[in-house]
């Protein structure tokens, strides 16, 4: 007798919808057009998901030179500096546009990265992506 199991069961996970549903350490955030969603120093406690809108990606060198490190928008990821130990933002982080953006508690993130693959495979992707392109 063969034992068949339903497509979608507890276990199942989805890392698409985890990106871009609120839940546990996730909310939805919005942003107006020129809002500053982190700044450089701030400490890092998130990651953020943009859901709609653009983003300026910036640092400032000790002599108060800016250099654009980045303009990010629908998908991709802002912040993800804290998920690798820093205590405090390297980058700022402004909305070119009206944004929402998904916040994700570092916490939540990280647990759900050990926790499920798909979303470790989709992650680790985009960084070398975006690694890649600078």
């Amino acid at each position: 007798m063969a034992i068949y199991m339903n497509a979608k069961t507890k276990r199942d996970f989805d890392a698409k919808i985890f990106l871009s549903t609120i839940g546990d350490g996730r909310q939805i955030v919005s942003f107006r057009e020129k809002q500053i969603i982190f700044a450089q120093g701030d400490a890092t406690d998130a990651v953020f998901v943009i859901q709609k809108g653009r983003v300026k990606l910036s640092a400032k060198s000790r002599a108060s030179k800016e250099a654009t490190l980045g303009i990010l928008s629908d998908k991709d990821f802002v912040g993800e500096d804290c998920l690798g130990g820093q205590p405090l933002r390297i980058a700022s982080a402004n909305a070119m546009t009206d944004c929402d953006l998904l916040r994700i508690e570092k916490k939540a993130m990280m647990l759900s990265l050990h926790r499920e693959q798909s979303l470790s495979d989709l992650f680790t992707a985009y960084l070398l992506v975006r690694n890649i392109r600078y």
